[in-house]
């Protein structure tokens, strides 16, 4: 199984934390963000990573080669010269993976959450489209989903009212309403369709522009507990908090092969 780490981002909202340091590298009890992800797709039967870096991008390149995995092959897809976004991001380092066809996972280094990676993986593996982890958090912006089938067919801010959809008519009351959980699968058969999209661009865009022709479905879980690591307060809430009441264990192995 393969997966893409967006560990590119300026890591704004954790400021001063981040001004001599990328957020991955940003710890959590005792370990950077990005151990935690990696150790949990290790431990979930990862082999194959890819991790883009831009904000001090040296240092966690640095990192991994301070840092190997075993039976985990880890390669860099270097967006220090421009920051690409989601969109370009994901084109650029779906060329670093083996090209057999297989989709990829795709997990923000600053997200924690119960979700099972295996079980995700295996079950919602996709060779023609994208499949998205949502939920039903409360949020001013909703990808929105054919009830059928839960099929992307748009996305609505609801304070603003703005809708964006490739189906001219959609009426909003009549789908689904979830929230992205920043952790998706992606198929390579979706490269060629990147071909004509500028340098730097979101991939919700992308998605929401060809989710008329390939399937872009969303599985909502209802037992998600899930926090994204966006500012100090979210820091200490993790700390203190989240990783005791939602079961989800911070293992990592030593040398010899014992868990910590």
């Amino acid at each position: 199984m393969k997966a893409l780490i967006f560990a590119a981002g300026l890591g704004t909202r954790l400021k001063p934390l981040t001004d001599n340091r990328p957020k991955a590298l940003v710890e959590v009890k005792g370990e950077p963000l990005l151990a935690h992800v990696l150790h949990k797709l290790a431990r979930s039967g990862y082999t194959e990573v890819v991790i883009n870096v831009h904000h001090f991008g040296e240092q966690i390149i640095d990192y991994v080669a301070r840092h190997p995995i075993e039976g985990m092959t880890i390669r860099i897809s270097d967006e220090r010269a421009e920051l690409l976004d989601t969109g370009g991001g994901i084109r650029q380092a779906g060329t670093r993976f083996t090209q057999d066809g297989s989709p990829f996972l795709i997990h923000n280094v600053d997200i924690f959450s119960n979700l099972d990676l295996k079980e995700f993986y295996t079950s919602h593996s996709t060779t023609e489209g994208a499949t998205l982890l949502v939920s039903e958090r409360k949020t001013s912006r909703y990808l929105l989903f054919r009830p059928s089938d839960n099929r992307l067919v748009g996305w609505t801010n609801v304070q603003t009212g703005e809708v964006k959809s490739p189906y001219p008519n959609l009426r909003v009351e009549d789908c689904r309403m979830y929230a992205f959980a920043g952790i998706h699968l992606f198929s390579p058969s979706l490269l060629p369709l990147m071909a004509d999209w500028p340098q730097r661009f979101s991939i919700i865009d992308f998605y929401l522009s060809v989710a008329d022709k390939v399937p872009i479905i969303g599985v909502p879980k209802a037992d998600l507990q899930l926090i994204d690591v966006g500012k100090p307060e979210t820091l200490k809430l993790v700390e203190e908090d989240f990783l005791i009441n939602t079961n989800i264990q911070i293992v990592f192995n030593t040398p010899n092969g014992n868990k910590l």
